[in-house]
């Protein structure tokens, strides 16, 4: 018996051509190509209701009349017909803008139908899609129009895009909003990744802006100059940037400026930095400060970019501070061609002898120190601020410097002169300048001090100098003493300033001291008529430099000083022994002249050669009243005495050698001071600015000027430091520093010793054989021994 299908029951071509594509697909294709103009809804809800009803119904009837599946493939061969027999066909022929407007069109159109078919088939997508695993309405259409319109189309479409990227490039109006909604579509075609935008936008639009940009480069650089070359790479970099963010993805910036980098800025970076008349170097010499900050800018996007422009730097300032060294080698041989004229040419004699010693090479330097100091201020300013203070940067200005201040010229090294230039601002009577603007110098000179190889030779000098401003009482001020102690502490350590922090102690602490000896001393004065002035500052030898002895004799006045001062002095202590060093002392005389009484200043020992000059038995001759400052060391200070010009002394330099006890280089600086300088209160026979063993000396009675109290400075009789001294410390710091290693390490082979041994020493660097003379001294001295089967290495023997 037949069974005829229940009246109910919805069959699958009467539903689908009666309902679903007569009232719902139909009309929806003929709105979207007719346009939506006029309607602001598509469907009304009884329309959507209506259709919705049919599919619900359709997709719930009992076997064999669930149409699912069929509804399922209908709407998915809908879609594809509309795409192949409508969408397609009117794209095909088109090209460029047009072909990007009318897809535009069509995209827009498709989401329209895409969204209402998913609507009409909506009960499918929560079951049957679900229950089978397949793709969504929403995927299946999207699938379509991917597979039939945007796959075909795709080469054309990405030409027609990078074609309106470039014509924007070149300055024209683009339709921004057209590109962004064709790169929306490239964005869904990719389903939730980014793989199709990827690889057929992003890929073809980086090697088109690769070949823009690297014609571009090749027209820029040839027409115009690395400024304006920088300029035209930053504004391009800008307008990218600008670009991505109005119409591409965010990720596509970093790949699309690196594309940029490489063909503007790493293909010609040399030819930038070197180009003739506008380089890097000509930017460094005009101070050009806006384009070398471009610069910087733009080859630090580089992953190598800075360390060409890093060397460049380096070998400016290395060239300006060599500039600078040879400005003053240069003032140094005009010097010593002009001595040398003065002292071979016919006038000689007196004048050319002060000439000679006006013009004789010192230690005295201030304006090269100036200029390097001027150069460091330019410099440090140059990398803070145009490159950033970059770490490169800030290596190349060390390397540069490092060379620079190491270069020495003349008699005297560099650190002689930059501890020199502190001596000059800080002892009273030099430079006149404020607190703060010796401080400021003052840490510029510490800057510079880093950059020393020989630092320790640097403290020696510095820690002679300031003995002499102590023991003088030359220090305008001890508060800027403690200050530039304490900026060398922070940069060396406390090893370093210990020696000058014990000085500065010394004389704090024996405030006191001398304050009791003037009670002693006011005591055993108080029945003479003309009590002289005696302070004497005692010294602890291990803080202070070590001075040449001078054993003169000295005037009665000056002995018996000397013998109340041990007597107060081994009255108090014991076991302590005094060395009294008269090189340091400073004595005040009262010298009567035929025409005016005159105070002069003198060192000790050139008090006591001008007091040869007075015999105690003449009647003209003043008493003499006098304050000397001996220590132990001892240095003697003012002794305060007078001299009488009435007396007609006169003595040969042999005589007073003789008479004095000195030794002939001594009392040569004494009396070329006393007779030949600008203060002449001696009268040597002969015009010759020298003094000759013949030569015999009066007072000048005839002596004048316009002063009352008159200083007579005198040659140094010590040098600024003592090399051996300096020698013997970097030995002892050598062998400490090997000793240290190998008690470590235990053994070591030759080189690996040496290189960690100059890796430890901070305050000098020796050569490699100074290192391995104080190996081979610990060798005999059994801390060290080679190893029995390498004798290459070295053990340590504890």
């Amino acid at each position: 018996m037949n069974s005829s299908p229940d009246v109910s029951v919805i069959m699958l071509d009467q539903g689908w051509d009666n309902v679903i594509k007569a009232t719902a697909i139909v009309p929806l294709q003929t709105m979207l190509d007719e346009g939506f103009e006029g309607k602001t809804k598509l469907f009304s809800n009884k329309e959507y209701a209506s259709t919705y009803t049919i599919c619900y119904n359709m997709c719930t009837q009992k076997s064999p009349f669930n149409w699912s599946e069929q509804l399922y493939i209908r709407h998915g061969q809908t879609i594809s017909v509309y795409l192949e027999r409508v969408v397609f066909p009117a794209l095909k022929d088109r090209h460029d803008e047009f072909l990007l407007k009318e897809l535009v069109r069509r995209w827009e159109n498709h989401k329209v139908m895409n969204k209402w078919m998913q609507k009409f088939f909506m009960y499918l997508d929560r079951y049957y899609v679900k229950y089978h695993s397949l793709p969504s309405l929403a995927e299946s259409g999207l699938g379509h129009f991917k597979q039939l319109v945007f796959e075909r189309l795709k080469k054309d479409l990405t030409n027609a895009l990078l074609d309106l990227v470039n014509q924007e490039r070149e300055g024209s109006v683009i339709d921004r909003d057209l590109v962004r909604a064709c790169v929306e579509l490239y964005e869904t075609m990719g389903m939730g990744s980014t793989d199709v935008y990827d690889s057929d936008l992003e890929t073809p639009l980086l090697q088109s802006t690769r070949e823009y940009y690297a014609r571009k480069a090749q027209a820029w650089i040839q027409e115009n100059s690395t400024p304006v070359y920088m300029e035209k790479v930053e504004r391009a970099l800008e307008e990218e940037r600008e670009r991505v963010h109005a119409y591409l993805l965010p990720a596509t910036e970093v790949r699309l400026l690196r594309v940029l980098d490489e063909e503007t800025l790493e293909k010609c970076q040399m030819e930038l930095l070197e180009k003739e008349g506008s380089g890097a170097r000509v930017l460094l010499a005009n101070e050009k400060s806006e384009d070398l900050s471009r610069l910087f800018r733009l080859f630090s996007r580089l992953p190598d970019g800075l360390s060409p422009i890093a060397a460049i730097l380096r070998e400016h300032i290395v060239s300006l501070g060599n500039d600078r060294v040879d400005q003053r080698q240069a003032r140094l041989e005009g010097r010593e061609r002009e001595r040398e004229k003065g002292g071979s040419g016919e006038k000689g004699g007196k004048e050319g002898g002060e000439r000679e010693g006006r013009e004789k090479e010192t230690n005295q330097d201030p304006q090269f120190v100036k200029d390097l100091l001027e150069l460091h201020d330019k410099s440090l300013a140059l990398v803070n601020t145009n490159f950033a203070g970059n770490a490169l940067f800030q290596k190349a200005l060390t390397d540069a410097f490092t060379e620079v201040v190491n270069r020495d010229v003349g008699k005297f090294p560099n650190a002689d002169l930059l501890s020199s230039f502190c001596d000059r601002i800080l002892k009273s009577g030099g430079e006149k300048l404020s607190d703060a603007e010796v401080e400021t110098y003052l840490e510029k000179i510490v800057q510079l001090f880093f950059y020393l190889s020989d630092q320790d030779l640097f403290a020696e000098i510095y820690r002679n100098q300031l003995a002499k401003r102590l023991l003088n009482q030359r220090c305008s001020s001890d508060d800027m003493e403690r200050l530039m102690i304490g900026k060398l502490k922070l940069k060396c350590g406390a090893q370093f300033t210990s020696k000058m922090e014990g000085m500065i102690n010394d004389l704090a602490l024996g405030a006191d001291h001398q304050s009791d000896f003037d009670r002693y001393w006011r005591e055993r004065e108080r029945s003479r008529a003309n009590r002289m002035e005696f302070q004497v500052t005692v010294l602890t030898g291990g803080h202070w430099p070590t001075y040449g002895q001078l054993e003169p004799a000295l005037p009665p006045v000056m002995s018996k000083a000397i013998d109340v001062f041990k007597e107060y002095y081994e009255s108090r202590t014991a076991k302590r022994r005094l060395q009294w060093v008269h090189s340091l002392g400073s004595v005040a005389i009262r010298a009567v002249f035929k025409k005016n009484t005159y105070e002069l200043t003198l060192t000790t020992l050139q008090a006591i050669v001008l007091m040869a000059f007075n015999v105690p038995d003449s009647p003209t001759t003043p008493a003499i009243d006098s304050s000397t400052d001996p220590s132990p060391s001892l240095s003697p200070s003012p002794l305060s005495s007078s001299l009488s010009s009435s007396t007609r002394v006169k003595w040969s330099l042999s005589e007073l050698a003789e008479r004095l006890q000195l030794a002939e280089d001594p009392l040569k600086r004494a009396l070329h001071s006393l007779a030949c300088g600008k203060v002449k209160v001696l009268k040597k026979d002969g015009t010759t600015g020298h003094i000759k063993h013949s030569d015999t000396f009066i007072v000048n009675e005839n002596f004048t000027s316009s002063l009352r109290k008159i200083r007579i400075p005198m040659a140094a009789l010590e040098e600024s430091h003592n090399p051996k001294r300096v020698e013997e410390d970097r030995g002892i710091a050598i062998e400490a520093a090997i000793v240290r290693i190998m008690k470590a390490r235990k053994t070591l082979s030759h080189q690996q010793l040496v290189a960690e041994t100059l890796t430890q020493l901070s305050f000098f660097q020796p050569q490699p054989k100074v290192v391995k003379r104080r190996i081979e001294a610990l060798i005999d001295r059994e801390y060290l021994a080679r190893d029995d089967d390498n004798p290459n290495t070295y053990k340590y023997l504890a």
